[in-house]
């Protein structure tokens, strides 16, 4: 099983919903490992995934290019005045993607997000040709998010295989707790996963 993982905004969860579903293949038979391509800020995302994994990639073979500043990659870029290695990202994919029958690709924050001039995660997406995961934080304003993350993976003509439901609060509210049934009948791709705050193991639902 092989997923890109976008979001529909920065900290909606991805690394932590990425990090569940790792462990959850691997405990199912699968040889998964995550990888963060790019990381902006710390390394602390692509750690993560390292140790979902039990270590059985190199932090660099999990997170190829890194920049310190915390923002978007081309902003990063233009602040350290240098251009990611796009190359290096491509390698590095090409030659785990060969060795693994399961490979979870971690996304930088959300599907437009410029990682070079007109060049976006969704064109990175694009060329690792992987049915994309979204990764949507259950609260307020998750409806139109999502529906409009969804829309732009299908106009890049991108597979969506679904969306994962993270609920960052223990204690669901009204908006909360309706928020999957609307989006279940309002979107064409289904909910496949609804992470509860408390959870610690993804059960597998991923088709």
């Amino acid at each position: 099983m092989n997923y890109f993982l976008t979001g529909t905004d920065t900290g909606v969860g991805k690394t932590y919903v990425a990090a569940l579903l790792i462990r959850s293949l691997r405990k199912a038979g699968f040889d998964t490992v995550g990888l963060k391509p790019i990381c902006c800020g710390d390394r602390s995302d692509a750690e993560t995934l390292h140790a979902a994994a039990d270590g059985e990639l190199s932090l660099d073979d999990v997170n190829p290019v890194w920049f310190r500043f915390p923002a978007a990659p081309y902003t990063a870029s233009i602040v350290e005045s240098r251009l990611p290695d796009l190359d290096q990202i491509r390698d590095r994919f090409a030659r785990i993607r060969a060795s693994r029958r399961s490979v979870i690709v971690e996304g930088v924050g959300g599907w437009l997000v410029p990682i070079l001039d007109r060049y976006f995660v969704a064109d990175l997406a694009a060329e690792m040709g992987l049915p994309v995961v979204v990764v949507a934080a259950n609260r307020l304003g998750v409806i139109n998010h999502t529906l409009l993350t969804v829309q732009a993976i299908q106009a890049w003509g991108l597979t969506c295989a679904g969306v994962i439901l993270n609920n960052l609060a223990s204690d669901p509210d009204t908006v909360t707790s309706t928020n999957h049934s609307v989006l279940e009948h309002l979107l064409e791709v289904p909910i496949l996963h609804e992470v509860q705050a408390w959870q610690s193991a993804l059960e597998l639902r991923v088709a």
